[in-house]
């Protein structure tokens, strides 16, 4: 396991967010607790640089990402947007997501663009008693960030236009939550899950994670046209073959992600 901090201008230059490594796995903290992790430029200059780091080295297969203190994230420092406007490249990340899994890890609450960061990612683990919700409406601002869309419509509607603050158990019954755990149990439980992805192939996590981000809004004769070269790609590899082999042969892969 290793340390590191990430600030505003990179590794050891302040600590708006941990960075974490247990082995395949990276474990990002937004660390700003006394403003219940609200994001700022630095914090979301540091989780680009730390989602970067997620896709480009190759011995890291999932990230994890939590909130220090009660709670996973409050949305933008409004704070500091008064002062200067939305944290810089938040859009952008809420956006483009990350190459590779992120499962996030709610405690306490996770809230506008906090919830919209735990949406971007594939797998959501929360705590019982976790508070969501999308309340930008009551400061005059609008959820931009991915949730109106990435919610089911229903909830989303209910959610943006009356700011009301939902529960984790209610999530979870719409299926927006993977699993629920006791206070205190999330993190454990995502990098739990995150230890079972990193277990698999890369490549075949790689394009289940294509073909699962591809599907909203696509037909199934669409989607399996997009299935057919991520099918080739990954039957034809190496890992497919290697896969096979240490079945027949009882004993675990060694996966060469190729």
């Amino acid at each position: 396991m290793t340390d590191h901090l990430l600030g505003p201008e990179g590794d050891n230059c302040g600590a708006e967010l941990l960075v974490t490594r247990q082995g395949p796995i990276l474990v990002m903290t937004l660390n700003r607790p006394w403003a219940r992790n609200a994001l700022t430029s630095g914090m979301t200059r540091a989780l680009h640089a730390a989602i970067g780091e997620l896709a480009d080295d190759d011995g890291l297969r999932v990230g994890v990402l939590h909130g220090a203190g009660e709670g996973f994230c409050a949305g933008i420092d409004l704070k500091a947007f008064a002062a200067s406007g939305p944290p810089d490249g938040l859009r952008d990340l809420l956006r483009k997501r990350a190459a590779k899994p992120l499962v996030a890890a709610v405690e306490g609450f996770a809230m506008a663009g906090g919830l919209e960061l735990a949406l971007m990612c594939d797998l959501v683990v929360a705590a019982r008693g976790a508070k969501v919700g999308l309340p930008e409406a009551r400061h005059g601002l609008l959820a931009s960030g991915g949730g109106l869309f990435r919610l089911p419509s229903a909830l989303a509607t209910e959610m943006a236009l009356t700011g009301a603050v939902l529960s984790a158990e209610r999530l979870a019954e719409c299926g927006v939550i993977a699993r629920l755990t006791d206070p205190g149990s999330a993190l454990a439980t995502a990098t739990s899950l995150a230890e079972a992805v990193a277990a698999n192939a890369p490549l075949s996590v790689a394009a289940a994670l294509q073909l699962l981000r591809a599907r909203p809004g696509r037909t199934e004769d669409e989607m399996w046209d997009i299935q057919v070269p991520l099918r080739d790609m990954v039957f034809g590899s190496a890992d497919a073959r290697e896969g096979a082999t240490a079945f027949s042969q009882k004993r675990p892969p060694q996966w060469a992600g190729c």
